[in-house]
């Protein structure tokens, strides 16, 4: 969409983030927290990483895969941290309609593949130990590599409905987000247009980047609890229970 066109639909284009900057004397105590969080975080899905990328002993599907959640962990974390970080120090909570509409974008994306990868994560463990001897023939790095594929393209795709969706609204009022970040539902609040067809379409995309994942790792992990509970060695049982978990 070009800059004309967009300030045709959004004029003037920028929103406000109205988040947490109501209380002042909460600022520096939220920064410093929030850094902190934010710190831990990066650091610790860095370091997870960068120790299975070294470590030829984790040379594993089940550590590949949680080499992926640790990069995707980073930059979930970063498309809304680092923004909201800076206006707590600069008091500047503006965002422009383009970087509102980037931000939606990956976290949507980042959000989606995060559930398809935890289900992705959850059928090797059930593979590893429901099906032992077939576990090697099963989870190749082949089909590692194109289950963290798939999971990737479903986020980046899924996450382009609503997003084409909302870039399209006529926004109206003041433009203030009730929100630290853009998110769905709060954009939805300053629309004009009538979203009544899209409250399906929002339906449908649950179903596919919340529910079907979710019922998926549940059912994985209720056949792989079931089928500790059959072990009858009391090392065995805890071996199992400690790499699911």
């Amino acid at each position: 969409m070009g800059k004309e066109e967009w300030d045709n639909l959004t004029s003037p284009v920028e929103f406000i983030l109205l988040g947490m900057g109501n209380v002042a004397s909460l600022q520096t105590p939220l920064f410093f927290l929030l850094l902190l969080i934010y710190s831990v975080t990066v650091v610790g899905n860095i370091l997870i990483f960068v120790l299975v990328v070294v470590d030829q002993h984790l040379h594993t599907p089940m550590y590949f895969f949680l080499g992926n959640l640790s990069s995707l962990e980073t930059c979930y974390s970063s498309t809304i941290l680092p923004r909201l970080l800076a206006s707590l120090t600069n008091g500047d909570r503006t965002i422009s309609a383009h970087s509102c509409m980037a931000q939606f974008y990956f976290f949507g994306c980042f959000a989606t593949t995060e559930c398809y990868l935890l289900a992705v994560m959850s059928y090797d463990r059930y593979l590893a130990i429901c099906q032992p001897l077939l576990y090697t023939s099963l989870m190749t790095w082949k089909v590692c590599l194109k289950l963290v594929a798939a999971s990737w393209l479903g986020g980046l795709l899924i996450s382009l409905i609503p997003t084409t969706f909302i870039s399209h609204q006529r926004f109206c009022g003041p433009k203030a987000i009730d929100h630290f970040f853009c998110d769905f539902t709060p954009l939805l609040e300053l629309a004009c247009t009538d979203i009544t067809m899209f409250t399906q379409m929002t339906l449908i995309i649950s179903l596919l980047d919340l529910v079907f994942p979710f019922l998926f790792t549940l059912t994985s992990y209720v056949y792989i609890i079931a089928a500790i509970l059959r072990i009858s060695s009391c090392v065995g049982r805890q071996k199992a229970f400690s790499t699911c978990s």
